[in-house]
């Protein structure tokens, strides 16, 4: 009877072997050769080729310490992948400590996502793992391939119009920072209220509806630095999200929101530039309440 119940059990594992040969032989490939994994040989048309003092891409999917699990998790979100999947090397014998603290800390996850291209950014990131040292990171994107190309083709039509080859950088930067301002207004009711009429808070709200928050004229403002190849990023406090800008061997501050005030009482658009391409000294100077930030992981712009 233990002959033949050994003989099924064995009949299974062969079953299960063979039938899941591919996944298994990946898993083990994987494990016992980390160093095959990659994730830039394949990236989308958003990957931005960017290092910067506080994260830089990688080729490396073997962590070390806890610097490096944030160089993959920028690496793979850079890249515009859907999902990725490394190893802990037995050798670091904290990674999985880490990679924990690292999926739960959603203020390192939140300032990962300011360092890529707004159409590869998240707005929920799953990290899984299994005692054998698996890694794997799946995300859901802020904007849908419709809003992309909807986006992408109002873009390229005002940059026709907009970008002139016979200005400077900084005058085209200005001329797109005044557009957008001129035909945007400040959704106050998603603001205060909670009450979600327009996608304002991402590129399409500005763009398509007239209507934004700070992260909608941020990111409206991004897409078209992408388009002058002007080195930038989203950079955020606890509750307001701007753009960093650099320019010229030196990195700015600019500020759509903070250059649409919303003034009561007054019928009339107002457009200022109290906030365009300022140092940091200078912004904290004017605005400290929703303009303080983490200067160590956004230290390009540390007074």
């Amino acid at each position: 009877m233990k002959k033949v119940i050994t003989l099924a059990v064995l009949m299974i594992i062969l079953g299960l072997t063979v039938n899941y040969r591919e996944p298994i032989l990946k898993f083990i490939d994987g494990y016992l050769h980390p160093n095959n994994i990659t994730v830039l040989d394949s990236v989308n048309d958003y990957y931005r080729n960017y290092d910067f003092n506080f994260v830089k891409q990688t080729n490396n999917f073997t962590p070390s310490n806890i610097n490096d699990l944030i160089n993959i998790y920028y690496t793979f979100i850079n890249a515009g992948k859907d999902q990725f999947t490394f190893y802990c090397p037995r050798e670091y014998e904290e990674c999985l400590d880490d990679v924990k603290k690292l999926a739960n800390n959603q203020d390192t996850l939140s300032d990962l996502n300011n360092f890529v291209h707004p159409f590869n950014s998240f707005n929920n990131i799953e990290t899984k793992y299994d005692s054998m040292g698996r890694v794997t990171i799946t995300v859901s994107r802020n904007y849908t391939e419709e809003e992309i190309q909807k986006i992408n083709t109002e873009v390229n039509l005002l940059s026709i119009t907009l970008i002139k080859d016979n200005l400077s950088t900084l005058d085209n930067i200005k001329t797109i920072h005044d557009y957008i301002i001129n035909n945007t207004k400040y959704d106050s009711l998603r603001s205060d209220q909670n009450i979600l009429t327009y996608k304002s808070n991402t590129a399409y709200g500005p763009l398509l509806q007239g209507y934004g928050i700070c992260g909608g004229y941020t990111e409206a403002m991004q897409l078209f630095l992408e388009k002058l190849n002007v080195k930038n990023y989203r950079v955020s406090s606890d509750n307001h999200i701007w753009n960093a800008v650099y320019l010229d061997g030196k990195w700015y501050n600019l500020d759509l929101t903070w250059d649409d005030p919303v003034i009561t009482n007054v019928d009339a658009d107002v457009l200022e530039h109290n906030f365009f391409m300022i140092d940091t000294s200078t912004l904290l100077e004017i605005e400290t309440s929703e303009h303080e930030f983490d200067q160590q992981v956004y230290s390009e712009l540390a007074v």
